[in-house]
């Protein structure tokens, strides 16, 4: 018993990585899906086969996907594990990628990023109190300046040419499931992991991608219809509208609303979850839709995000509204048929069923926050006063701030106080859960104007000051 629970627990924790894998590729696409519909709507509109044919303005088509978008990508997965520095190499590193290979590194830009953004936060923490007070501001920019340097010729000579080489395979794997016309199978692998919470893992992190490279060399892809197709999901709520029972009945007319014209799908996991069975629906829907797309020859310009009817229709080119429109009602309707026969034979009790859908909502819940605290980056470094984050500012975030921080970490550690977490920030950037900020007088009206809620220091001088005297007395008694 105690090793069957042990191997629940194991599971459970490893979906949970998966899960947070999945968050951390969403979080590094979510802030520049505007950027990919703007691409996408140049794409539908202004290349040969689009809307409005325009020879110039298709020209902005391609160093759009080459150069942009993969920047962006790398740029916000380094910001997110490196802070600002961190962004700044993540899109060095991408620069010799995508110098370095034929085709559009988003795949290499989402693992380059993050990696130059985790390069920074250690090269910096290695040098955390090492540098000498007024030196901070030439450590910090040669410091990013030679490790730019090194992951860009590292990214153009070995990096780059591994994950092409890797890009590849997996082209040629999907590619021949098109040929073969096995592609609706992968609906055997998205409807489950979907459920599951998985969906940002399989979308964000493959379909996407290739996507994205097939639209530039044709116009259009079918990746981007593989796992976002609402049609399944439709089906199986108008399904439980008709012919579940009380609170799924109640409730599925307002799901209905939110998942096919809000794009948010998370809405339908929970029925799924209530009567496990109905994935076969799902997976006969979703396939029956893919089969339906490949008939007609479909594709949309970019990844519709969210997965809405309306982010479908707006990034449907021109010839292809037939087709796209009937694989999310084919998948709709095989969703809604399998579905009905499922709750039709069900002869539970009403109230079993209720409990049912309320048990199946907070699991689904719980599945989603167990990817979210795995992916969390808890900072809490154990002290246990007052004082855990104290932030120095100034206007361009290097100079006179970091030479504050440094003399101020220095003082707490000459007192025996190695715990608190102090930082340089330029005034915009500074974290809303700073205890205190640390800000020149000249500065401090216009820090308010953006945080209200930190406590602020103004000071004269950002290293010898009455001020941070003062704060450090203040911390002392805190102890």
């Amino acid at each position: 018993m105690k090793e069957q629970a042990l191997s629940k627990k194991t599971k459970l924790v490893s979906r949970a990585k998966v899960q947070a894998f999945g968050g951390f590729l969403t979080n590094m696409v979510l802030p520049n899906i505007g950027a990919f519909i703007a691409w996408g709507l140049l794409t539908a509109l202004f290349i040969p086969t689009g809307w409005m044919p325009n020879e110039s303005l298709s020209q902005l088509v391609g160093p759009t996907i080459i150069y942009l978008l993969p920047l962006l990508l790398a740029y916000s997965g380094g910001r997110m594990v490196g802070g600002q520095r961190g962004a700044v190499l993540g899109a060095l590193g991408a620069i010799g990628l995508i110098i370095g290979a034929d085709i559009p590194m988003f795949l290499g830009a989402m693992i380059i990023g993050p990696l130059g953004g985790y390069v920074m936060k250690k090269t910096d923490e290695l040098l955390e109190d090492k540098i000498p007070v007024g030196f901070e501001m030439v450590v910090n920019n040669f410091t990013i300046g030679i490790l730019g340097f090194a992951l860009m010729i590292v990214s153009y000579l070995l990096i780059g040419p591994a994950i092409e080489a890797a890009n590849r395979l997996v082209t040629v794997a999907i590619e021949a499931l098109v040929a073969t016309g096995f592609l609706p199978i992968l609906s055997l692998v998205n409807e489950p992991a979907k459920v599951l919470f998985l969906n940002n893992v399989i979308d964000q992190g493959i379909y996407y991608p290739l996507g994205m490279q097939q639209t530039l060399e044709v116009g259009k892809s079918i990746y981007f219809m593989v796992a976002s197709n609402p049609g399944p999901g439709l089906g199986l709520l108008l399904a439980y509208s008709f012919y579940g029972k009380k609170v799924a009945k109640r409730t599925a007319p307002g799901a209905i609303i939110i998942h096919f014209f809000g794009g948010i799908h998370e809405l339908y996991f929970p029925y799924v979850l209530m009567k496990p069975i109905t994935i076969l629906s799902m997976i006969l829907g979703g396939a029956s839709g893919i089969l339906t797309f490949q008939l007609f020859g479909v594709g949309l310009v970019a990844g519709p995000s969210p997965g809405s009817i309306f982010a479908y229709l707006a990034l449907t080119p021109r010839g292809n509204f037939i087709g796209v429109i009937a694989g999310v009602l084919v998948a709709t309707a095989v969703s809604f048929f399998v579905t009905s026969l499922i709750l039709k034979a069900d002869k539970s009790a009403d109230e079993d069923d209720d409990e049912s859908l309320t048990d199946s909502i907070k699991k689904s819940k719980m599945m989603k926050e167990e990817g979210k605290k795995i992916g969390a980056n808890y900072s809490s470094k154990g002290f246990s006063g007052q004082f855990k984050k104290i932030s120095f500012a100034c206007d361009a975030g290097m100079g006179s701030s970091a030479l504050g921080a440094s003399a101020f970490k220095k003082q707490l550690k000459n007192i025996g106080i190695d715990d608190i977490e102090v930082k340089n920030y330029r005034i915009e950037d500074v974290p809303k859960d700073s205890d205190v900020v640390v800000v020149h007088k000249d500065l401090a009206e216009r820090f308010k104007l953006m945080n209200d809620t930190s406590r602020i220091v103004s000071i004269e001088s950002y290293l010898k000051d009455k001020e941070l005297e003062s704060l450090i007395d203040e911390i002392k008694d805190s102890l």
